[in-house]
């Protein structure tokens, strides 16, 4: 009575492990196998001068207009000249790209770091990297390390500083969304609203003509300044690094672009090999010779 259906478990358990062999024979590789494809597919997606930029077999490049020296020089940022020129290629290369294939775009300074799709594959344009913006976009490492300075015309009260305590009084000015314009209201937090300007030259103007007592750039730019732009300026000095971590400028991409850790790492190897120290040691003027203000 019973026999029949014990057949009939024994033969449908014979099934069941043929059916489960077969679903092992089909089942996804080891782990361990599964584990090297990613690798390999992160290194493919680097291979020099096959990278998936916007424009297949080119690297678009975005920068501000005009672009100022000491970081362009001739408002030409195609022509390798000035720093941050300099290392455009510099990066360029190391992706396996060459000059001709790097094509220039005009991007302003406030619309790179908006959020956004973006044209083209990085930006290079003195964007300090901060948690905020990487909110919106995505950097590299730094390629630059940053001080703020401050800039008066000779003679004036404000050329006279050699403190914070002293700025707290002047009516300073600095070009919207930069860091410059944050150390005036997180630094020096002075008693006057900061004048904010859309472009550098409509600060250097606003200091020329008394508008503002003193303006706030980065130091090579101050350096460039007021050895051949405002000749009757000086600077009065240059700010500590808030904090632990240097500020840094930063090469500008998508948000999750697939480049970002490609770029970051063609930096690093630039940093390591000592590339971004002889572009600045050639482009930039010597830092450390202006007085920090505390």
């Amino acid at each position: 009575m019973h026999a029949a259906p014990r057949a009939l478990r024994r033969a449908l358990a014979a099934v069941t492990v043929a059916l489960l062999a077969t679903a092992v024979g089909c089942a996804p590789q080891p782990e361990e196998n599964a584990s090297a494809a990613p690798s390999g597919s992160a290194a493919r997606s680097c291979a020099k001068g096959k990278l998936a930029t916007k424009t297949s077999g080119k690297l678009t490049v975005a920068t501000d207009e005009p672009a100022y020296e000491p970081w362009f020089e001739d408002d030409k940022p195609a022509n390798g000249k000035g720093f941050e020129s300099a290392v455009a290629y510099a990066v360029a290369k190391q992706l396996g790209y060459d000059k001709s294939a790097v094509v220039w775009q005009s991007v302003p300074f406030n619309k790179a770091f908006a959020p956004g799709v973006k044209d083209f594959d990085f930006d290079i344009n003195q964007v300090s990297i901060s948690a905020e913006r990487k909110k919106a976009v995505d950097f590299s490492s730094g390629y630059y390390d940053v001080r703020q300075a401050v800039i008066a015309l000779k003679g004036s009260k404000a050329a006279e500083a050699t403190s914070i305590a002293d700025l707290k009084k002047l009516k300073l000015g600095a070009q919207v969304g930069t860091t410059s314009l944050d150390y005036i209201s997180d630094v020096v937090k002075p008693a006057r609203q900061a004048a904010v300007y859309a472009k550098n030259d409509q600060a250097k103007s606003a200091l020329k003509n008394g508008q503002v007592d003193a303006i706030v750039t980065d130091l090579p730019t101050a350096f460039y300044i007021t050895a051949a732009e405002v000749t009757d300026a000086k600077i009065v000095g240059q700010f500590e690094n808030q904090g632990g971590t240097p500020e840094q400028f930063g090469l500008v991409l998508d948000k999750g672009s697939a480049l970002t850790s490609c770029v970051t790492t063609a930096v690093d190897a630039l940093r390591k090999d000592g590339t971004l120290a002889g572009i600045e040691k050639q482009w930039l003027s010597d830092a450390v010779d202006a007085p920090v203000l505390k």
